[in-house]
């Protein structure tokens, strides 16, 4: 088996206090990418949960001690991921109608396969989502635009979030080949937990995605739908950018660190950047 990446999370508590106002138009001010990210931020606290209890199910079977010990971290990132996008998704149910309706058939969903799913399988559909939020983390991180045009507070809770998804992307998977295996069987549980968790979450996502631009009066708004196709899969490409790294899963031998994207940790190791030496960043003027 080739070398892995060798990298320890850190779990860090900071809060970012994003305002209100800005809930439906924190990008760019335009509503409809926007409400994008903030649909598949509703899926994160249930989503980070279901993670947490996937790893932890298995914690106790990882003979590696700095698996082990990474395994621990993880859990201690998404808890505080899942607290900082609770106060965000607050902000949603107050703004827009039917985003907790959404939020709790997503509970209802991942609790049904917490009941209902095998161990194994519950794990693979932690390192296919993980997968999918790793490349997504790495399209902000690259992306001039997203880092530029988000309002301060909720562009920091994205890359803070990016960062650290960056930072343990590699400990899911670890722990899927040391309990599960990296055969034959292995693979297509993998493999097909993608396509499955792809579907779903899409199927999810997009449905209440273009509720929640309707229930702001800009379902119509072509020139609110132009700008999302630019950033979404034009010029700015965001979502585009995802399309060959998600297929590299299906490689046999992947891994998550075979796309090296580790010279973003010198933000959070180093805490060159000011937003992550503070425990609260200052309400906006």
């Amino acid at each position: 088996m080739k070398a892995k990446k060798a990298v320890q999370p850190t779990r860090r508590d900071l809060t970012f206090n994003p305002p209100a106002e800005h809930i439906h138009d924190w990008l760019d001010g335009g509503v409809h990418f926007t409400h994008l990210m903030n649909t598949m931020s509703l899926v994160i606290p249930v989503g980070e949960r279901f993670f947490i209890d996937a790893v932890r199910h298995y914690r106790d079977q990882i003979t590696d001690p700095e698996l082990k010990k990474a395994a621990t971290a993880f859990i201690g990132q998404e808890a505080m991921h899942g607290r900082e996008h609770d106060e965000y998704n607050g902000l949603m149910h107050q703004r827009v109608k039917g985003s907790k309706e959404f939020e709790d058939s997503v509970t209802a969903l991942l609790a049904w396969g917490k009941k209902n799913l095998p161990a194994s399988s519950r794990l693979s559909a932690t390192i296919a989502l993980e997968h999918l939020t790793a490349i997504m983390a790495d399209g902000f991180l690259t992306s001039e635009f997203m880092n530029q045009k988000s309002e301060k507070h909720y562009g920091a809770l994205w890359k803070w979030h990016a960062l650290e998804e960056t930072e343990h992307k590699g400990v899911p998977y670890d722990i899927y080949e040391q309990v599960v295996g990296t055969g034959p069987r292995a693979y297509a549980e993998r493999t097909l937990g993608l396509l499955i968790a792809t579907a779903i979450f899409w199927g999810k996502v997009i449905p209440a995605h273009v509720s929640f631009v309707r229930a702001e009066g800009k379902l119509t708004d072509w020139k609110g739908w132009r700008e999302f196709y630019r950033v979404g899969f034009g010029e700015i490409g965001f979502l585009r950018k995802m399309i060959r790294p998600w297929f590299s899963y299906f490689k046999p031998g992947f891994h998550p660190w075979d796309h090296d994207n580790s010279h973003f940790l010198k933000e959070v190791e180093g805490h060159s950047a000011p937003w992550l030496t503070q425990r609260k960043v200052p309400a906006a003027a």
